[in-house]
């Protein structure tokens, strides 16, 4: 099959990259409302269950046409896991340090809400500039932690990319196929069960990782 085409968004778990909150703007005075708090969890970082393998309806024979599920291939194949681990474990590293960095920020802002009327104007300033550069640097390590976990989600889904697309073209070739559409990008709305070659895909994905292992 030539010109094998895919959808430039691969739309599978790696495709939203979770936010992280951005600091707080300005500086706290002693008035000021109840200090921000750590970036809250991302949603990705919440397991994802992986839909349940089924046995493939039999392929129609002369079928010229098929789909495939590629969310559902990442999930389920070995690649596609590997990816969302790196992804998760980058997450969770940087809302660690930016939980560090969200609690002193918030230490000095309590000490300044509850204190700041009995400090020296000289101290106040000071505590009052410190804040204000806590603010600032966390503001910047919360969006090159965005930056970096964009560009990584960004690498594996490339190298994901890589090892499919040849996959989904030998099993195009295999079926003697004209089409294999991505499902969901299609706006597939019904299908003969035996159309989906997902399964297939992720075997041969996983078979060919193994391969490369070897």
């Amino acid at each position: 099959m030539r010109g094998l085409a895919i959808a430039a968004s691969l739309g599978f778990v790696l495709s939203a990259a979770p936010g992280f909150a951005q600091a707080p703007a300005g500086q706290a005075k002693p008035a000021a409302p109840a200090p921000p708090r750590p970036a809250a969890p991302a949603p990705t970082t919440a397991p994802q269950l992986a839909p349940t393998p089924q046995a493939p309806a039999p392929f129609p024979q002369g079928a010229k046409l098929a789909f495939v599920n590629l969310q559902v291939i990442a999930q389920l194949s070995a690649d596609g896991k590997v990816a969302a681990q790196k992804v998760n474990a980058l997450t969770t590293k940087k809302q660690a340090e930016i939980g560090e960095k969200s609690k002193a920020l918030q230490a000095n802002q309590t000490k300044l809400q509850t204190g700041g009327g009995v400090m020296s104007d000289t101290a106040r300033g000071q505590l009052e500039k410190e804040i204000d550069r806590q603010q600032r640097d966390l503001e910047r390590m919360q969006q090159d932690a965005q930056a970096e976990l964009n560009e990584l989600q960004q690498d594996l889904q490339n190298e994901f990319q890589k090892k499919l697309l040849p996959i989904l073209a030998q099993i195009s070739k295999e079926k003697g196929l004209h089409f294999l559409f991505s499902g969901s990008d299609a706006g597939l709305i019904w299908a003969e069960e035996g159309l989906d070659l997902t399964q297939d895909a992720v075997a041969k994905l996983d078979a060919a990782e193994k391969a490369r292992a070897k």
